[in-house]
């Protein structure tokens, strides 16, 4: 626990989500989870800030799986709120914002950036603000020149969440009891991948990483490479170094250095597990003698950005005649609806997919309903569905199904299946160790993994691998407000 007088009061809050700039699905207020108040402090999420002795102000944060653009009156109405809360909330020390980094509003380029200057221009220039982000995140200079400790998640899949958050707060209450001024320094570097691409259990991600402390100490507060997210069409889209600490010149150095290092693996990144085509990672599952076999759906992943409602992969399971395969889940509110008017037990003709985004596939099948599961309030039912020799899930809100305990809600073990599909990338850390083997298929969909073919309208000119390009220098960017 780090000590202090116990007048030091910060302000607490934020928004964190990732948009595909491809979807056609706007995001509303109702795929909001937002804490407010004392919901944010007595929430787990924020659990690491009881370990502080400050006193906190709890503003908003506003947190949704990861989808399509957010509509521009839900962001208005958010940043409002957020701005009204940080008003009432004054007298107070500092900002910690909890963040994202990939938000996408309909209309607006640099969604963060918006976010962040506004809440600059209503503390003024001497309060300190830090951030904490997801390594997909896009960071561009007009955030770096708003804020004065910044720190990203070190993992992909994230299992240093608490971790990060609580660096970027312990930073900032050692800024404040010892009265040292950080800044932080950008130092972009022109290439895009996919998380899946770019998983930190896997080289050279895994090296990078794990080099990073090394680049701290005197000086040098804290150091994080940025992947960026590569389905964001805007010219901040892009990896980068960031670092922050109170030497200017070790911050430049340092940076430059990660970004290097970067730009050298920049041919080294590859898919982790087993990828190709779905027909081709179909045969390959088929021929398996050990189980569960786990198929990413990776371009319909919805904690990537995908919409979630293609039935691709059923339809082609279908079409198989597939046995002991787990599909879950896809999103159908009209689908999972009629299934709770039918009734558990009941059969029906049953059009499934494309519920969201009509481009997506479609399917219609004869399936008997198994389970139901309720909820006060439709967009949390789910239903289990029997197709054949085929289970299916599904919801009537957009989510993944990654987490063991998704599974023993619905009374569904995915241990025991010859075939679990997900709507995944990389496989979570709850699903990794049960596959056996792990295969990931190159569906369609608004965060499909061919780069190369996406609309490229607003990126920077250079970017890899949408541009060609041989060389990079680095170009360390500190903040307007790093003087140190």
């Amino acid at each position: 626990m780090i000590m202090k007088d116990t007048t030091m009061r910060i302000a607490v809050g934020g928004i964190h989500t990732e948009c595909s700039t491809y979807s056609p699905v706007l995001m509303q207020t109702e795929d909001f989870t937002v804490l407010r108040d004392a919901d944010l402090t007595d929430s787990p999420y924020f659990g690491f800030l009881s370990d502080f002795d400050a006193d906190i102000a709890p503003l908003l944060h506003a947190r949704a799986v990861a989808g399509g653009p957010v509509a521009r009156p839900v962001y208005d109405a958010f940043k409002a709120e957020f701005l009204d809360r940080l008003e009432a909330a004054k007298p107070f020390d500092a900002v910690y914002l909890a963040m994202h980094g990939a938000m996408f509003v309909d209309g607006m380029q640099d969604a963060e950036g918006d976010w962040i200057a506004a809440i600059r221009a209503a503390v003024g220039p001497d309060m300190m603000i830090a951030c904490s982000y997801d390594l997909h995140g896009n960071v561009s200079q007009r955030i770096t020149d708003q804020i004065d400790i910044f720190a990203a998640y070190r993992t992909a899949p994230h299992i240093d969440v608490a971790e990060t958050m609580t660096a970027a707060y312990a930073m900032l209450i050692d800024a404040l009891t010892t009265g040292q001024r950080p800044g932080v320094v950008r130092v972009p570097v022109p290439h895009l991948l996919p998380g899946e691409r770019s998983a930190t259990t896997d080289e050279p991600a895994r090296s990078l990483y794990a080099a990073l402390p090394a680049h701290e100490g005197t000086g040098i507060w804290r150091t994080d490479l940025m992947i960026g997210y590569v389905w964001a069409d805007e010219p901040r889209a892009t990896a980068c170094a960031v670092v922050t600490g109170t030497d200017r010149d070790a911050a430049i150095a340092a940076g430059a250095a990660i970004a290097r290092a970067f730009w050298a693996a920049r041919d080294e990144f590859a898919f982790g597990p087993r990828t190709g085509p779905l027909a081709e990672m179909l045969d390959i599952a088929a021929a398996a003698t050990t189980r569960p076999v786990i198929l990413a759906d990776s371009g319909d992943n919805p904690t990537g950005g995908g919409v979630g409602d293609r039935a691709d992969v059923l339809a082609a399971l279908i079409a198989q005649n597939w046995q002991d395969a787990l599909v879950a889940g896809i999103t159908d509110r009209a689908a999972v609806m009629a299934c709770f008017a039918a009734g558990t037990g009941k059969t029906l003709n049953l059009g499934i997919g494309a519920s969201l985004d009509p481009a997506g596939v479609r399917v219609r099948a004869q399936a008997r309903v198994l389970h139901l599961h309720d909820s006060p309030d439709d967009a949390g039912k789910q239903a289990v569905l029997q197709i054949g020799g085929i289970t299916l899930v599904l919801a009537a809100r957009r989510r993944p199904y990654h987490n063991i305990a998704d599974f023993q809600a619905l009374g569904l073990d995915p241990a025991r299946v010859k075939l679990l599909v997900v709507k995944s990338g990389y496989l979570s850390p709850e699903l990794a160790p049960l596959a056996a083997p792990n295969l990931m298929a190159l569906t369609d969909g608004v965060v499909n993994q061919d780069i190369p073919r996406l609309s490229n309208l607003h990126r920077a000119a250079g970017t890899l691998p949408f541009d060609a390009r041989d060389s990079f220098t680095p170009d360390p960017q500190p903040s307007a407000r790093f003087t140190g």
